[in-house]
C-alpha cells in the first residue's frame, strides 16, 4: 500500500548535453529543446491534477530553470523552491568540457560507458591547469555549502554522489515527505540515477544499465518504510521517452545518429 508519492527527474536538455559534452559543475543553461521539456513537464503534472508542496534542485542552473519553468506551466509559482549543492551532477573530474564520441574514438566505447556510468569507477581528478577549475571553485555559489571548499568533490564515482546526497535525503526531504508534503527533485542525470539506486535497490552492476531520459518527471510510490510499493513511473508518452532513452544512450558512441 503506497503512502508516499515523490517526483524525480532529471533537468531538461542542457547546451552542453546537446553538444554531448561531459558538462558536470560547469553551469550551462537550458538549450530551447531543454526549455521546452520542463514546460512540457509542468503541463503534464498539471493536467494529470499534482498539486506539488516544495522542489527541491542543485546550484546549477540548468536544474533551476527547469523547476521554474515547470512550476510557472503548472501555475505554482509560489511552491517553495530549495537548492543544494548535494544534489548537483556527479563532478567528472578532469573529463569536464571533452566531447563524448570524441573521446569514445580515443578511448573506446565501453571505457566511456563505464566512466559515465558505472558505480564505484572515480575518473581522473580536475586540478587547476583546467580550463574549467578556476570557473568552478571560484563561483559564489559553493561559498554557501554546508562544507568548505576545499572539501568539495575534484572527481566523483555514482557511489561518491551518493554518499553526499543520501544525507540530504534521509535529514531534509524524507520529513518533509512524512509532514505529507508532494515533493519534485529537479536533480542531474547522475544524482538521480544515484538516489533510485537508493530507493529502488538497484544493484552496483545493474546501475551501469540504467539511463534517465532529460526533462521526464518519474513518479516513486513508496510505502510507511519508504521502500517502493511498485515499479517506478516515466510519465509521458512512452514512445517519446523510449526515444529519448536511446538519444541518451548513443551519446558515448563514436558516431552519433543523424536526426530523422
Amino acid at each position: 500500500m503506497s503512502k508516499y508519492k515523490v517526483f524525480v527527474m532529471r533537468h531538461g536538455e542542457g547546451a552542453w548535453t546537446k553538444e554531448n559534452r561531459f558538462c558536470s559543475w560547469v553551469d550551462q543553461r537550458l538549450s530551447e529543446d531543454g526549455v521546452k521539456e520542463a514546460l512540457a513537464c509542468g503541463h503534464l503534472l498539471k493536467e494529470a491534477g499534482y498539486q506539488l508542496d516544495v522542489v527541491f534542485t542543485s546550484l546549477l542552473s540548468r536544474s533551476i530553470h527547469t523547476a521554474w519553468l515547470l512550476l510557472e506551466a503548472m501555475g505554482q509559482e509560489w511552491v517553495p523552491v530549495v537548492r543544494t549543492w548535494r544534489l548537483n551532477e556527479r563532478h567528472y573530474g578532469a573529463l569536464i568540457g571533452l566531447n563524448r564520441a570524441e573521446m569514445a574514438l580515443n578511448h573506446g566505447e565501453e571505457q566511456v560507458k563505464q566512466w559515465r556510468r558505472s558505480y564505484d569507477l572515480t575518473p581522473p581528478p580536475i586540478d587547476e591547469s583546467h580550463p574549467y577549475f578556476l570557473e568552478i571553485y571560484n563561483d559564489r555559489r559553493y561559498s554557501t555549502c554546508d562544507v568548505s571548499k576545499e572539501f568539495l568533490p575534484k572527481s566523483e564515482s555514482l557511489k561518491d554522489v551518493l554518499e553526499r546526497l543520501q544525507p540530504y535525503w534521509d535529514g531534509t526531504i524524507v520529513p518533509e515527505i512524512k509532514r505529507g508534503k508532494l515533493v519534485l527533485i529537479s536533480g542531474h542525470g547522475n544524482s538521480c540515477r544515484a538516489l533510485l539506486k537508493h530507493l529502488e535497490g538497484i544493484s552496483d552492476a545493474d546501475i551501469v544499465n540504467v539511463t534517465l531520459p532529460t526533462g521526464t518527471p518519474i513518479l516513486i510510490e513508496l510505502d510507511e518504510n519508504f521502500r517502493p510499493t511498485k515499479p517506478m513511473q516515466l510519465l509521458g508518452d512512452q514512445k517519446a521517452i523510449q526515444a529519448a532513452i536511446r538519444k541518451v544512450e548513443n551519446q558515448e558512441k563514436t558516431e552519433r545518429p543523424l536526426s530523422s
